[in-house]
């Protein structure tokens, strides 16, 4: 078995994955479940194989998840994405309550009847997953979690975030915070495609009330988290680069991590290849 610690990917494998074809679609179910306060948006692709739950980034909904499907249905997995409340084609009851991220989870394993599943969420989905691993660790067989700052509220960590992005960050445009330099230059065609799905990630008419998280999360907390853990970003991510990712793996004992040289903050779309195999060799192993 690999003992744990940082993998570096060769830039030679990278820039052979570099630039993909979009690939040709699987066909997933798409149907909504009707939990409390909403009516929860989610795609399976269905069959007897393993779950693995995906969670999309604030910038996303279950639509960016069009380079894994294939990938985890044909290697045996059962795939199930879904729009989190607020996002997507997931729709909130009026001045419902707006219940947790790790909740919404819980209910959709339950209406599924998913004992346990992998769970892999990039960038904004990760704070939810790893709320979810601190208060549901029974049901995960594993958890990844890529591309995240993972809503650690740490003073000393909040003004990290406050050195490496100014005030005026949130302010470009969301493909420059998002995707790495060498994707936009060198894939024009898939940057407009994510820009493409990053306008309707967000339905229409006033935002939904944010969600609390059931846990505060500290790095104190996350020393708690017991499930076999994966974490991956890329070298040129400039929410989560490599330092900060170092600093989750100090805290979460066990822990394996992945960096991929030249992808940004969306390494799931970027370098899909890539993220594919780490992911998929990963969970095999739990």
């Amino acid at each position: 078995m690999r003992t744990p610690g940082i993998r570096r990917l060769s830039v030679a494998f990278l820039w052979f994955c570099a630039s993909p074809l979009l690939p040709a679609q699987a066909q997933p179910h798409e149907a909504y479940a009707p939990l409390s306060g909403v009516r929860l948006f989610y795609i399976d692709t269905g069959g007897n194989g393993v779950p693995v739950v995906f969670l999309h980034a604030n910038t996303g909904s279950s639509r960016v998840w069009e380079y894994q499907s294939p990938a985890f249905a044909g290697a045996g997995y059962r795939l199930i994405a879904y729009d989190r409340r607020g996002w997507g084609r997931t729709v909130s009851e009026p001045n419902a309550s707006p219940g947790t991220g790790a909740g919404d989870l819980l209910a959709l394993l339950d209406y599924l009847h998913l004992e346990r599943a992998h769970l892999i969420a990039t960038a904004g989905g990760g704070f939810v997953a790893f709320d979810f691993a601190l208060s549901y660790p029974q049901r995960l067989r594993s958890l990844v979690v890529a591309n995240s700052i993972g809503g650690v509220q740490d003073s000393e960590f909040l003004e990290l975030g406050r050195r490496i992005r100014p005030p005026q960050f949130d302010a470009l445009p969301p493909e420059f915070r998002e995707l790495g330099p060498s994707y936009r230059a060198g894939n024009a065609e898939g940057t407009k495609r994510w820009m493409d799905l990053e306008k309707i990630s967000r339905p229409p008419g006033p935002a939904a009330p944010a969600q609390p998280m059931q846990n505060r999360l500290t790095f104190s907390a996350l020393e708690g988290i017991k499930t076999p853990t994966l974490l991956l970003t890329g070298g040129a991510d400039l929410y989560a680069p490599p330092p900060v990712l170092r600093l989750f793996a100090a805290r979460i004992k066990g822990s394996e991590s992945v960096i991929v040289p030249d992808a940004g903050h969306s390494t799931y779309w970027e370098q899909p290849e890539v993220f594919n195999r780490s992911v998929l060799d990963f969970i095999k192993r739990h």
